[in-house]
C-alpha cells in the first residue's frame, strides 16, 4: 500500500465534482487500500478520493477508537437516500483543512447506498459520528468542504490562514 499526498485547500482539485465509478475493479480496491493507509497515518477518520489528487466518488473511513480493531467501511458512489429531520451538530475538522476545526450542523442519521470493495450494492444506515463523517467524506465528493458550512467571514479567515501557512513553507524566511 502506498501512501498518498493528501491536498489542502484552497487547492482547486478539492473544488471539482468527482466522476463516478464505473465498477469496484482491482485499481479501485489498491486506491482504497492507499488512501485507508493514507487517513491511518495522517491520522483521520476519513478521506475521499478527490482529497488525494484522485476525482473518482470513493470515500473510506473508520471511527473506531484507539485500542479498539480497525473497522474501515469503503464505500463507492455513494448516494444518501433518506436524511433524518433531526440535526446534529459536531466539530469537524480535515485533513484537507490541517489545524482548524469549527461545529457544522448536518442531519443526525441517514441512510447511505453504495458499491462495496466487492463491487456488491450495499446500504448502511448510519447516526451519530459515522452518520456525519460519511456526510462531511461524501460533501468531498461534490467539491464541497467543512469550512463551506461556515459563514463567509469564518470560512475566508481559515482559507487566508492555510494561503499564508503555503507560503510560509514555500518561501521560508532567509
Amino acid at each position: 500500500m502506498a501512501l498518498l499526498p493528501i491536498l489542502v485547500a484552497p487547492d482547486p482539485r478539492l473544488k471539482q465534482k468527482a466522476d463516478a465509478v464505473n465498477e469496484v475493479d482491482d485499481e479501485i480496491r489498491r486506491l482504497m487500500d492507499d488512501m485507508l493507509a493514507t487517513m491511518y497515518e495522517a491520522p483521520g477518520i476519513g478521506l475521499a478520493a478527490p482529497q488525494v489528487g484522485v476525482s473518482r466518488r470513493v470515500i473510506v473511513l473508520d471511527i473506531s477508537r484507539d485500542g479498539e480493531a480497525k473497522a474501515p467501511i469503503c464505500l463507492a458512489n455513494p448516494e444518501l437516500l433518506w436524511l433524518s429531520d433531526e440535526d446534529a451538530s459536531y466539530e469537524e475538522g480535515c485533513l484537507s483543512v490541517p489545524e482548524h476545526y469549527a461545529e457544522v450542523v448536518r442531519p443526525a442519521a441517514i441512510r447511505v447506498r453504495y458499491l462495496d470493495r466487492d463491487n456488491k450494492r450495499q446500504e448502511l444506515a448510519a447516526e451519530g459520528l459515522l452518520a456525519t463523517v460519511i456526510q462531511h467524506e461524501m460533501d468531498h465528493l461534490d467539491g464541497i468542504l467543512f469550512i463551506d458550512h461556515l459563514s463567509s467571514l469564518k470560512r475566508n479567515m481559515i482559507l487566508r490562514k492555510l494561503v499564508k501557512a503555503r507560503r510560509q513553507v514555500l518561501e521560508p524566511a532567509s
